[in-house]
């Protein structure tokens, strides 16, 4: 399919608004599944250097 300008590209024959969200709930779905378990990382390794001074401590 070919597109005569940008914004004919953008407005998909009319679909674009299903395309375009559909792409951004994908994009948001995909960057959730990154940033959770970089921050459930981050925690624990908070949690057990809290832990380990908190047990080295006299």
């Amino acid at each position: 399919m070919s597109f005569a300008s940008f914004s004919d590209f953008l407005a998909m024959g009319h679909h674009g608004l299903y395309v375009w969200s559909a792409y951004g709930i994908c994009l948001l779905a995909l960057s959730i599944n990154v940033a959770l378990p970089l921050m459930a990382r981050r925690r624990y390794l908070q949690q057990e250097a809290r832990r380990l001074r908190r047990e080295s401590k006299p």
